[in-house]
């Protein structure tokens, strides 16, 4: 073998071994600040979102983004203004990537920042998938920020405290969906 070849494998090695690395250091991070990244499946996803009836120019905030698949499908298949906000900065970076490249960024903006900074009072559609902990301590945010009539999505787990506003449940196999209207 040449010596150029060996380098450029070497060196391919490298950023490879690099990339998974960052990849899961910001995994870490994620699970840390409060929820891991665990990507919703698209049948899942599009079922999530047909049961939510979003509405044409209604703005839909999803805490947690991830790699941003449930608000840039949300934008492209019912033209919600979408923001989702994400803590890690490599699935911010990501998202916006995947959003400029199927045409979603238009409406679609991702933010880094904290879910409890993050004013909710102009959302018509909340999108979650955070650990029950995270959501215990973001049910007073939500009781006293989102307006009457805002639809709450929580993906995975319950909303404890809120059952009087349950108005819908999708049972899952991997992850049931509950519907809440404030």
């Amino acid at each position: 073998m040449n010596i150029t070849l060996y380098f450029f494998i070497l060196i391919s090695e490298f950023f490879v071994l690099l990339g998974v690395s960052i990849y899961f250091v910001g995994l870490l991070f994620s699970s840390f600040k409060g929820a891991p990244y665990v990507p919703t499946t698209k049948k899942e996803m599009m079922i999530v979102l047909k049961r939510a009836h979003l509405k044409n120019g209604k703005t839909f905030v999803e805490f947690g983004s991830g790699d941003g698949r449930i608000i840039r499908q949300a934008a492209k298949q019912y033209g919600v203004i979408g923001t989702g906000i994400e803590i890690n900065p490599l699935l911010i970076w990501w998202s916006r990537f995947l959003s400029r490249r199927d045409g979603t960024s238009k409406n679609v903006t991702f933010i880094k920042a904290n879910v409890f900074d993050y004013p909710l009072t102009n959302t018509d559609y909340l999108y979650l998938f955070l650990m029950p902990q995270l959501l215990a301590k973001l049910i007073p945010k939500f009781k006293k920020e989102l307006k009457k009539g805002s639809l709450i999505i929580s993906h995975g787990f319950k909303l404890v405290g809120m059952e009087k506003y349950l108005i819908d449940t999708n049972p899952s196999t991997t992850f049931p969906t509950y519907f809440y209207q404030v």
